[in-house]
């Protein structure tokens, strides 16, 4: 009787999420998305900060969504909540990295769209009908809000195209041109980006986490807040896009030339920069850890 309480109460964990306080399991934390954020705090692989007196698991960041973030890993089900509210948890799912939950919200939003007067210039099934052709472009266009998920649009020309909020969540989008375009906030996460054209590009507070981004061209590109976790960046074209408080832990950025680019407070703990160009590259306020610098062209950068 003694092991099995001792079970039980080892699986429990008590969070405290910007000072509220939440019990749950590590079932509960780890089954439903396991490539989340959470589930790798919880694998057993990490150290986590604990509250030295009550053992509680510390997590920065606003308590207030925290319970919607459980029910849904408990349930799998996507809360009731008005649009300002739904912007407010999206936030914290794409912190979490939580990519059920995340395409859940957008299917909520583009539920409540359906009957109101969109302001895109296009939908979703006109866009469906368009790519069937053999030549795509759709330079300048407003597609802003459209959910464009798991479509293949590779080679399509969006060059200086509105694209702000567009979910083109685990779409192939390989050799795409995005030259100028405005997608801030817009959601690429596990989408197939490979050799496409960002250059100059507003990406800010867009989610890119496990989208493969080979050889992609971002140079002048605004990749402020962005989140790359996970994604794969190798031999990426980077040099002076603005990745300010950009999060690319766990990025694969083998033999990416970063010259001149902007690292300020990003996060690039555990990423791979084996054989990366960083030449002259400010990286004092840049987080390092346990990040992969064999080969990589150091010279002149400030550490």
């Amino acid at each position: 009787m003694e092991n099995s309480e001792s079970d039980v109460s080892s699986s429990l964990v008590w969070l405290n999420i910007g000072g509220k306080k939440y019990c749950t399991t590590v079932n509960t934390l780890t089954e439903r998305e396991p490539a989340s954020m959470l589930a790798a705090m919880f694998s057993g692989r990490h150290t986590l900060c604990r509250d030295p007196e009550r053992g509680y698991v510390f997590i920065d960041r606003d308590g207030k969504h925290f319970r919607h973030i459980l029910n849904w890993l408990r349930d799998g089900v996507v809360p009731t909540l008005k649009d300002s509210e739904y912007t407010e948890l999206l936030r914290e799912a794409e912190y979490y990295q939580l990519l059920g939950l995340i395409d859940g919200i957008h299917a909520v939003i583009n539920k409540r769209k359906e009957g109101d007067e969109l302001h895109t210039e296009l939908t979703r099934t006109d866009i469906i009908k368009c790519i069937q052709s053999e030549r795509v472009r759709f330079r300048g266009v407003n597609l802003s809000g459209l959910d464009l998920s798991k479509l293949d649009l590779s080679n399509v020309d969006f060059s200086y195209a509105c694209l702000k909020n567009v979910f083109f969540s685990r779409a192939n989008l390989q050799s795409a041109k995005f030259r100028e375009v405005d997608a801030e906030s817009s959601i690429f996460h596990n989408a197939t980006l490979r050799e496409c054209e960002f250059s100059g590009a507003n990406l800010r507070g867009a989610l890119l986490a496990g989208a493969c981004l080979q050889s992609a061209n971002l140079q002048d590109a605004c990749l402020i807040d962005c989140s790359f976790c996970g994604a794969d960046l190798r031999s990426a074209h980077l040099q002076n896009a603005d990745l300010t408080n950009a999060n690319l832990e766990g990025a694969n950025l083998e033999g990416a030339n970063l010259k001149g680019a902007k690292l300020n407070n990003a996060n690039l703990k555990a990423a791979n920069l084996q054989r990366a160009y960083l030449r002259h590259v400010d990286l004092r306020d840049t987080q390092l850890e346990g990040a992969k610098l064999d080969g990589a062209n150091l010279l002149g950068a400030i550490r």
